[in-house]
């Protein structure tokens, strides 16, 4: 596909459905002192999406996972939907798609792992962070230039919102908003 092409599929995306592990964060699993997991999560990437929400792209967030430190971050950013302990991600890709009535080919996915492929392949937009695994950046019309967890959430969002036109807007509410 071409460039022109892929910027014509993002201007009609309505839905962008993240994984966690290696996409909203490094991929890394730390453990605190209790032996408890802990992740880091980028904070731009957390204002991209509340700019996504700002100019109406719905968004979703997928993992294999369960994870409080997940679950606080998904509700602290006001994502409505999150899917937590699937592994198999197409029937929920599939079922959001019936449930919100938004069409597979109006939604985006970004991954980096073999657990992404079917989601990726069902999507009409599949995402790759920079640092995925090779046969996922094969899949993907599009890949960030930031590493999961560093940014490429940001990045994508950008993308989709320059292309759907949104971008110019959400600037200009920004450097209009003054307290």
């Amino acid at each position: 596909m071409t460039k022109q092409g892929i910027r014509a599929v993002a201007a009609r995306i309505k839905i962008l459905i993240l994984d966690v592990d290696g996409v909203m964060t490094d991929g890394g699993l730390y453990y605190d002192h209790q032996g408890k997991i802990t992740k880091r999560f980028n904070v731009q990437d957390g204002l991209g999406i509340k700019l996504a929400q700002s100019a109406g792209l719905g968004l979703a967030v997928m993992t294999g996972l369960s994870s409080s430190a997940v679950e606080t971050r998904v509700r602290e950013l006001g994502i409505e939907h999150y899917f937590h302990g699937f592994t198999r991600k197409l029937p929920l890709i599939q079922n959001l798609a019936r449930d919100t009535g938004i069409s597979c080919n109006e939604m985006a996915y970004l991954g980096d792992d073999w657990v992404d492929a079917s989601p990726m392949l069902e999507v009409g937009l599949p995402m790759a962070v920079a640092n995925a695994q090779p046969e996922i950046k094969n899949l993907a019309a599009w890949i960030s230039s930031a590493p999961g967890g560093n940014g490429a959430v940001r990045e994508a969002i950008m993308f989709i919102l320059e292309s759907r036109g949104d971008l110019e807007n959400q600037w200009q509410n920004w450097i209009s908003f003054h307290d």
